[in-house]
C-alpha cells in the first residue's frame, strides 16, 4: 500500500455521531433514504454475476461492507445470506453497528480497521461494498488499490459516492446539507468528491459496468436508479 486511507478529521467527525446512526429522522436520515435503492443494485448486481435467486441471494458468499459506518448496509446484507464483516476507522461507529447487530440477532463481524490494514493480513472477500465512503478517505487510490487487492479473483467490487460536478455542489452539498438540512452540513466537501472515471483508473484491475445514476423523484417517489450520473452515482465491477 502506498498511502494511508485515514483522514482523521472525517473520522472524528462521524464519530461524533454514532450514537445517531440508527435514528431514520437524524443526520444520517438521508442515507435510509437512500438504502432501499442502494440494496435494489447490489441484490441485482450479485443475482446477476453469481446466478443466484432468492430472497438470501448471498447465501453461501463473504461479503466486506468498507466504511459500514453503524451497519446501515452491513445488516440487511447479513439478512441476505451474507457472511458479512463490517469495517470502520470510527471506533464510536463500530459500538454503534455491533448493539444493533446483536440487538437484531445478526451475526456480523463488526471490526474496528482500516482497509489496508485487511490487505496486510491477507482477507479476500466474494463482494467487497463501499458505500459513501470513497469521498471521506484520505487517499482515494490509495483505498481503491486496496478495496481492489479484498476482492477474489471472480468477485465483486461495488461502491457509491457523489459526482465532482457543478450539479452536485449545487443539490448534495448546498442543496441537501445547507438548504433541507438532509446531512450535517460539511459532511462533504466538494475537491474530495470522485468522478467515475477516477473510480476506474484507481481500481484498473476491475472490469467496471457503467456507472448508473441515483436521482431523487419529486412528489414524493423518493430515490430512484436512472441514467443521470451528475449527482449521486453507482458502480460495480468484477475482478478477473
Amino acid at each position: 500500500m502506498s498511502s494511508t486511507t485515514l483522514d482523521p478529521a472525517e473520522i472524528a467527525k462521524f464519530g461524533a455521531l454514532a450514537a445517531e446512526w440508527w435514528n431514520p429522522k437524524g443526520p444520517f436520515g438521508a442515507l435510509h433514504r437512500l438504502n432501499p435503492v442502494r440494496l435494489q443494485f447490489i441484490r441485482d448486481t450479485v443475482t446477476r454475476h453469481f446466478g443466484t435467486k432468492g430472497i438470501r441471494p448471498l447465501t453461501g458468499l463473504s461479503v466486506l461492507d468498507l466504511g459500514c459506518g453503524g451497519g446501515l448496509v452491513s445488516a440487511p446484507l447479513a439478512r441476505m445470506g451474507g457472511r458479512v464483516t463490517g469495517v470502520d476507522a470510527a471506533p464510536e461507529a463500530i459500538g454503534a453497528a455491533r448493539a444493533y447487530a446483536e440487538a437484531a440477532a445478526l451475526d456480523i463481524d463488526f471490526q474496528n480497521t482500516s482497509a489496508e490494514a485487511l490487505v496486510k493480513s491477507g482477507a479476500q472477500f466474494d463482494i467487497v461494498t463501499a458505500l459513501e465512503i470513497v469521498e471521506h478517505v484520505a487517499d482515494v487510490n490509495a483505498f481503491l488499490e486496496a478495496a481492489e487487492a479484498l476482492v477474489k479473483p471472480g468477485g465483486l467490487l461495488i461502491l457509491s459516492t457523489i459526482n465532482r460536478t457543478a450539479k452536485a455542489r449545487a443539490l448534495a452539498i448546498v442543496g441537501a446539507e445547507r438548504i433541507l438540512q438532509w446531512a450535517p452540513e460539511g459532511a462533504h466537501e466538494y475537491d474530495k468528491l470522485v468522478k467515475p472515471e477516477e473510480i476506474r483508473a484507481g481500481a484498473s484491475g476491475i472490469r467496471w459496468d457503467e456507472p448508473v445514476g441515483i436521482t431523487y423523484q419529486p412528489l414524493g417517489a423518493g430515490w430512484a436508479l436512472s441514467s443521470d450520473v451528475d449527482v449521486n452515482y453507482m458502480m460495480a465491477g468484477a475482478k478477473p
